[in-house]
Formats: C-alpha cells, sequence, structure tokens
C-alpha cells in the first residue's frame, strides 16, 4: 500500500466508527500530536494512549465529534496531508473549524501523527 492508500484505509475505517480497523493502521509505538493547551493536548504514545485520548474526545462530545476530508490528501515521500473539517459539540459549546491532519506512513503503517487546527486558541476553548 502506498501512503496515501493507508491514510485512506484509515480515514474510511474512522468513517464508518470502526476501531478495529482504525487502528490496524498503526504502527503499535504511533505517536499523536495533539496540538494546543487542552486537556487532550500534548504527544500519545503508542495505541492505547492514542485509543484513550480519541475515546474521551467522543465522550465529552457525547458522539457528536465528526471529520470530514475537505480536499484530496497529498503524498511527498512517507508524509500524507489530510485537509478535514471538524466538528463536535459539548454542552452548549461548538466547535466547525478546519485543519490539516499530517501523517508519517513507514512500512505500510502510520507512525506519526500531526494535527494542526485553523484556530487553535477557539479549540483550546471547546475542549476545556
Amino acid at each position: 500500500m502506498t501512503p496515501i492508500e493507508v491514510v485512506e484505509g484509515y480515514a474510511i475505517a474512522l468513517s464508518k466508527g470502526d476501531i478495529p480497523t482504525v487502528f490496524s493502521y498503526f504502527s503499535p509505538d504511533a505517536k499523536w500530536y495533539q496540538p494546543g493547551n487542552n486537556q487532550f493536548s500534548g504527544t500519545k504514545n503508542g495505541l492505547e494512549a492514542i485509543g484513550k485520548m480519541l475515546s474521551d474526545m467522543m465522550g465529552v462530545t457525547q458522539g457528536s465529534l465528526v471529520i470530514k476530508p475537505t480536499g484530496a490528501m497529498m503524498a511527498n515521500g512517507n508524509l500524507v496531508s489530510f485537509p478535514i473539517q471538524f466538528s463536535a459539540q459539548s454542552g452548549n459549546k461548538t466547535v466547525d473549524m478546519k485543519g490539516i491532519d499530517l501523517f508519517e506512513v513507514v512500512n505500510g503503517k502510520i507512525i506519526n501523527v500531526w494535527l494542526f487546527s485553523e484556530n487553535q486558541p477557539i479549540e483550546d476553548e471547546f475542549w476545556k
């Protein structure tokens, strides 16, 4: 699989809520770099930590967190950029913004994920 095919597989599984398949695209020692200054910010090391963060995000948003592609994925060697729109609701707070997810794929597995948000202070306020 090419790096784009790996990230496409991840994205399709994520859109279906198929978490076992989502994690099948990750290396067991993958790292996830969550930006900002909120309860989810920081580096998550390994599938257990990544899974806990994603599960906690779904809990905070009562399952309303949605990530949709907004354009074509682009590759540069092992790196794949994925333009997205994400939205969620938590109580009376909402977030709806664009971002870029950047994946590093080695030997057919995602080893690093970096997220970039259109307006990090607004996202931070949402997750606080």
